[in-house]
């Protein structure tokens, strides 16, 4: 390696280490049970809460996802991702944050499967099976899409093998998850925020000036067709634009949906210590997304740019999405202090993955362990037992991700896409229908589950492959069935008992 690479991979090494040994001291003095080991005792403050929500829902695909569809086809894709993401991100903290964090407090839930299972009174746990399966089927790709970022990262920059490095961040991020839990994953959350923003505000200022300029940048932007253009994109095959109408815009603005539906980002609503701080904890959230969204689209179109002056190569596919690495790396060149920032640049692309893998682990445990074994089989596990059977389950997924994130080919963007649509089109209506319509049942909740995921299935493979008005992205009417038919499904069977009536007046009233 040159001395650039070596001064890189010990910065990445001392944060890893650092990583590891905050992880395991919080796990240490946190509460040994599982209402600690999954909500952090309902302790949270507004700040942890925020950023942590907003750390483990972007991932690594804001630091290598968005660049990478912004690099090749310019901002149109991008933006209107990025709007349904923010839209999203606001809504979810007004509308859902508070009503959650009361109605779970009194129903004593502290995952989503058991919130919902015991909003409806169930006597038989079926929808907490099939909700504890849902998160099983969709986090597992989702986990593996950070594990791939992960792999692209070392093997791009270091030339490091891809799978070698996919098991070392799976070791990392098994290592403090596992011991620490939630504590450990919110507080390493807030810390990885920290580094991702600081990686965002480098590459943006160091590639503006290899590319000679903002007005560099502008300019070759404005060479490639539809580039900039909010109704049309750049097809960098054809070398030409390519229509953008109104239905791409509405397919890519309904990922903001998905954000209803997300156990990892939900469960930080229920966890924060008191329901008036999440009016600070929304406001904080909602600035930060607005412009770390723009920085990353911004940054792919600098990376073009840079590339245009020949100071990275052409990047062309899933090789877009490592922009970023890219140019920490043409930074590391300049001498010792650049490479040092080209290795915390890296860190922030670790931190990234790491502070949603990680939440991704968290919840998948807890759907197996806590919700799968006791609730639905009825296993009978001590605190102790159960506390054992969380870490093994946190690292068995980790090693089923591991073999899924085996191709260093797949899109980070595309698998995140399809499990975002999964949680969003199941879960979504399920917590909205929970939380603001007292006449819906079990019976349409369940209903409503299983179409939701069924229809993500067939419209993504069956029926968005026929292409125009169909090619709309499989969130939105998976999500729109769901509603409906928990709606018909409720009004045709026989309303919630009494007692469930009674409970949801109570949350409505306090």
């Amino acid at each position: 390696m040159t001395s650039a690479q070596i001064c890189i991979a010990a910065v990445i090494v001392v944060y890893l280490c650092f990583v590891i040994c905050t992880g395991v001291m919080i796990g240490r003095k946190s509460k040994k049970s599982s209402e600690g080991f999954y909500l952090g005792g309902r302790g949270m403050g507004p700040l942890v809460t925020a950023m942590s929500a907003e750390a483990s829902d972007m991932s690594s695909w804001l630091l290598m996802g968005l660049p990478g569809v912004a690099y090749l086809s310019g901002v149109a894709d991008a933006s209107w991702t990025a709007f349904g993401l923010v839209l999203g991100t606001y809504l979810n903290f007004l509308l859902v944050a508070k009503r959650i964090r009361r109605y779970s407090v009194q129903l004593d839930a502290i995952t989503i499967p058991s919130f919902i299972s015991k909003r409806y009174g169930e006597k038989k746990p079926v929808i907490m099976c099939i909700a504890s399966l849902i998160i099983l089927v969709f986090f597992v790709p989702y986990v593996a899409s950070g594990l791939a970022a992960i792999g692209k990262l070392f093997n791009s920059f270091f030339g490091w093998d891809y799978t070698m490095a996919v098991v070392i961040g799976a070791i990392v991020i098994i290592s403090y998850t596992s011991v620490g839990g939630f504590s450990a994953v919110a507080t390493m959350d807030l810390i990885q925020s920290i580094i991702m923003t600081v990686a965002l505000v480098v590459i943006t200022a160091f590639g503006i000036h290899q590319a000679g300029g903002l007005d560099a940048v502008v300019e070759n932007a404005k060479a490639l067709p539809g580039y900039l253009s909010f109704t049309q994109s750049y097809d960098p095959v054809a070398g030409a634009a390519k229509p953008y109408d109104l239905m791409n815009i509405v397919s890519l603005a309904a990922w903001g949906l998905g954000y209803f539906g997300m156990p990892h980002i939900l469960v930080r609503f229920m966890a924060i210590r008191d329901e008036k701080e999440l009016t600070l904890s929304r406001r904080i959230a909602s600035i930060w997304v607005v412009i770390s969204m723009i920085v990353s689209v911004c940054i792919g179109m600098i990376g073009y740019s840079v590339s245009k002056t020949g100071g990275i190569p052409m990047l062309e596919g899933s090789a877009s999405e490592t922009v970023i690495v890219q140019i920490a790396g043409l930074l590391s060149k300049f001498g010792i202090v650049p490479a040092i920032v080209a290795g915390l640049i890296l860190a922030g692309i670790l931190a990234a993955t790491m502070s949603t893998a990680d939440s991704q682990l968290l919840a998948a445990s807890s759907a197996f362990s806590e919700n799968l074994l006791q609730d639905v089989f009825g296993i009978k596990l001590t605190q102790k037992q159960t506390m054992r059977i969380a870490r093994l389950t946190v690292i068995a997924i980790a090693v089923i991700a591991v073999f899924l994130a085996a191709d260093p080919e797949s899109s980070v963007f595309a698998i995140v896409s399809f499990a975002w649509a999964g949680f969003g089109a199941t879960f979504g209506p399920a917590i909205l229908f929970s939380l603001f319509w007292k006449g819906s049942n079990r019976q349409g909740i369940l209903a409503g589950l299983v179409t939701g995921g069924v229809m993500v299935f067939v419209w993504k493979f069956l029926i968005r492959p026929m292409g125009g008005i169909l090619g709309i992205y499989e969130l939105l009417p998976a999500f729109f069935c769901n509603c409906l038919v928990v709606i018909v499904v409720s009004l045709l069977t026989h309303g919630p008992d009494e007692e469930v009536k009674a409970g949801y007046e109570t949350y409505a009233k306090s």
